[in-house]
């Protein structure tokens, strides 16, 4: 299936599929960083992946404060949503392609909220520093386990709190180092 037909099932497969497994990645960093569980916004995410989640936390534990049953279910959807891509645009793929593939766009995905979460969270500062918002709270939850030992790396030099960068200069590298030999193995497994 080509053509207007095959991108407008591509689009809307990507785009549904990419909105839950965003509020499922967002459970499992949420949960990692021990954010506030009453938070309007962590109520939201909880009420979306609960029924999906809870048949599933029975069988998988959580380990060093990774929710597996979490994990799981974003490695189901993403393979979900890359098998439906490549038959709508007529594509073969084994399936060992599809679950590096998956593996790939996941750590792609959490370095995304990151990068976007602490940019977010710098702008906001800027803007209206010392305010509170319940998305700002979780940005802060989310962004602290990485920026606290980016403090002690760099500390502020005349007020001027460098963290930031360094956090997301490193995780650009993780995405080189990490993502991109991912994607290259699931190419030359297809």
């Amino acid at each position: 299936m080509g053509g207007h037909i095959g991108n407008a099932g591509t689009f809307l497969v990507e785009t549904l599929f990419g909105l839950y497994i965003l509020i499922v990645m967002l459970r499992l960093l949420l949960q990692w960083v021990r954010a506030d569980f009453y938070n309007p916004l962590s109520q939201f995410i909880v009420k979306a992946t609960g029924p999906v989640l809870a048949p599933m936390r029975g069988m998988l534990p959580t380990i060093g404060g990774i929710d597996l049953a979490c994990v799981l279910l974003l490695v189901v959807l993403q393979l979900g949503e890359l098998w439906l891509v490549t038959g709508i645009l007529g594509q073969r793929a084994t399936v060992s392609a599809l679950l590096v593939f998956s593996v790939a766009e996941i750590l792609q995905l959490a370095i995304y909220v990151f990068l976007f979460s602490i940019l977010i969270q710098v702008i906001m500062s800027w803007i209206n520093p010392g305010s509170y918002n319940p998305v700002l709270s979780l940005l802060y939850s989310l962004n602290e386990p990485l920026l606290t030992p980016a403090r002690r790396l760099v500390p502020p030099i005349g007020g001027l709190d460098l963290s930031p960068i360094v956090v997301m200069v490193a995780l650009q590298l993780a995405a080189i180092l990490l993502v991109g030999p991912l994607r290259q193995l699931a190419g030359t497994l297809l």
